[in-house]
């Protein structure tokens, strides 16, 4: 592993004499709200489960966010497409795949909360474009890239407006590149959709 050159730190004089900050003395500083204890974790998973059967939004395929799904793939000439909701794992109640004699894996209605970049995406709150995810170390490094031969992923978060609660996401996912050029477009597919399928779970919540 190669070292970091060592920083100079002008040394402690006086009252008035700067302090070495904790980067100056090599130490990784990350930011505001990145760690998380137990605890706060469990509070959030908490209000997730409590908020997504409040508004009585299905847990199981169906074919009304399918449409969405189908949409999102039509609209960014991806093969997949997903309405995905994060429970005790990642669950596809909308869900778009290629033909099955296509010769491209079909992905089924769950996947691990490990894997795949959604569980980025709710925890960033805020959308995540990967028009190449080979172009990044953080990002290539995970089991839906050999699974399923991923190199493109566009998601979004569904983030209930009133109590800023993310419920999960929905994505597009290809397995080729897509120029960079691209990926605002890209990206608006994704996060407008989203938009639309808050709108449509608010709409449909039963009335306390």
């Amino acid at each position: 592993m190669t070292q970091n050159s060592p920083i100079h730190v002008p040394p402690y004089t006086g009252p008035n004499a700067r302090l070495p900050t904790r980067s100056e003395r090599g130490l990784i500083v990350p930011p505001a709200g990145a760690i998380r204890t137990g605890s706060e974790v469990q509070a959030e998973e908490e209000a997730r489960q409590a908020l997504i059967r409040r508004l009585g939004v299905p847990t199981h395929a169906h074919a009304f966010y399918d449409h969405f799904a189908t949409q999102m793939a039509e609209a960014s000439g991806f093969l997949y497409g997903m309405v995905n909701l994060f429970l005790e794992e990642q669950t596809f109640i909308g869900l778009h795949n290629p033909a099955e004699d296509s010769g491209h894996p079909i992905i089924g209605r769950t996947m691990s909360r490990r894997d795949g970049w959604c569980p980025d995406v709710v925890r960033r709150k805020k959308a995540l474009p990967l028009n190449d995810v080979r172009a990044s170390p953080r990002f290539y490094g995970n089991p839906v890239v050999d699974a399923v031969g991923i190199h493109a992923y566009f998601g979004a978060p569904l983030i209930h407006e009133e109590t800023g609660i993310v419920l999960g996401t929905v994505c597009i996912i290809d397995p080729e590149p897509r120029l960079l050029t691209d990926a605002t477009r890209l990206r608006d597919i994704v996060k407008g959709t989203g938009g639309t399928v808050m709108k449509e779970i608010t709409a449909a919540a039963p009335q306390s």
